[in-house]
């Protein structure tokens, strides 16, 4: 089971980053705190104090088409939020 799936960058988490030291992750829905924390750390090699996780619900959405009206939804997704000790940062650009 592939814990991480991708970080969250969006200007909200850029500044939550800047300012309180915490980065945000899309991860699998079946993976726990202690199982984000561990992926974390041996990922971007950094201390984890903290992590809190929110479960989404996919939105339903409709749209008119030729055929007639569609009605779907988006994906479930959970998202953590994990805080990183004093000194620890985590670059997502470094590597591009």
């Amino acid at each position: 089971m592939e814990i991480l799936i991708k970080p969250i960058l969006t200007e909200k988490m850029t500044i939550q980053g800047d300012k309180l030291n915490r980065y945000g992750f899309i991860v699998d829905p079946r993976a726990n705190k202690l199982q984000v924390k561990t992926a974390v750390e041996q990922m971007y090699n950094v201390v984890v104090t903290d992590v809190n996780t929110i479960n989404y619900m996919g939105k339903v959405k409709s749209r008119y088409t030729k055929a007639g009206m569609l009605v779907g939804r988006t994906n479930n997704f959970k998202k953590a939020i994990v805080t990183l000790k004093n000194g620890d940062k985590i670059d997502f650009y470094s590597n591009i």
